[in-house]
């Protein structure tokens, strides 16, 4: 696996807005505090609408994990996941099988702590506290060694996390060496925010987000591209969230920004 450098340890920081707890709070959650939800409603006002894109990455999530469970793949690796509420992948697996195991990662302490109880009646889940940008604390971790069958294919969802890693942490790197440590019939599913389609409105957004503990990197939709390297992309290819297999009536000319861009490869 290449080297990276190791993170520093994540301390608790409850005085400013959480990208997590932010997420959270735009499902609709309850595990989030009063500056994230005053985040969101300052948010609003000035991106009217905006909730549609945090909720669209949710439903590409459930829509990629529904494609992979279809197509066989039951172990599932979802870093920088957040708090698993409101749809997450585990969920969603379970609706179409007993047989899945989910490792969530997140390096936010309490958004772990969050998570922890949610999961504490669903087995074929767990949540781990590390830095996705140490990909050898997150394969080499106990709970991964316990839960998953690293032997077998893997799909690894890096579903609205690159964009909080900056390129001083070289997220190409980060991609190749969790691309590398995959094994053949293993997926990757990615969703990166971009301004490529509306870049005022994607720097209002870069803009609030210096306010919290999780500054945005939005890159174009060429590098996001590139972040697949040699796996095959799968049907429909790299597009706009909202044009990826979405539900029937639900198109991106009904949405009103296009700032994630994603898709849904496997290594041969």
């Amino acid at each position: 696996m290449t080297d990276m450098r190791i993170p520093p340890v994540r301390e608790m920081d409850i005085a400013r807005p959480c990208a997590a707890r932010i997420y959270d709070a735009f499902l609709g959650g309850s595990h989030n505090l009063g500056c994230e939800r005053a985040f969101m409603e300052d948010l609003e006002r000035a991106l009217p609408h905006i909730g549609e894109s945090y909720r669209e990455n949710r439903a590409f999530v459930r829509r990629s994990v529904e494609y992979l469970l279809a197509h066989g793949v039951r172990q599932f690796i979802d870093l920088g996941s957040g708090i698993p509420t409101i749809g997450h992948v585990h969920e969603v697996a379970r609706r179409r099988t007993r047989d899945f195991r989910v490792l969530y990662v997140d390096n936010e302490p309490l958004t772990v702590a969050h998570s922890k109880p949610l999961l504490a009646g669903e087995p074929r889940a767990e949540i781990i506290r590390v830095d996705c940008r140490n990909p050898q604390a997150v394969l080499d971790s106990p709970e991964a060694a316990e839960l998953l069958d690293l032997d077998q294919p893997v799909a690894l969802l890096m579903a609205a996390v690159l964009h909080f890693v900056p390129d001083s942490d070289d997220p190409v790197a980060l991609v190749e060496a969790y691309r590398d440590a995959l094994v053949p019939g293993s997926h990757l599913v990615v969703s990166h925010l971009t301004g490529s389609h509306d870049p005022d409105e994607m720097r209002i957004l870069a803009s609030r987000y210096e306010q919290t503990t999780d500054p945005l990197h939005p890159r174009e939709v060429e590098w996001i591209e590139k972040q697949f390297g040699d796996f095959e992309v799968v049907p429909p290819g790299t597009m706009y969230l909202s044009d990826w297999r979405p539900e029937p009536g639900r198109t991106s000319a009904k949405r009103p920004y296009r700032l994630l861009y994603g898709g849904v490869a496997r290594k041969h």
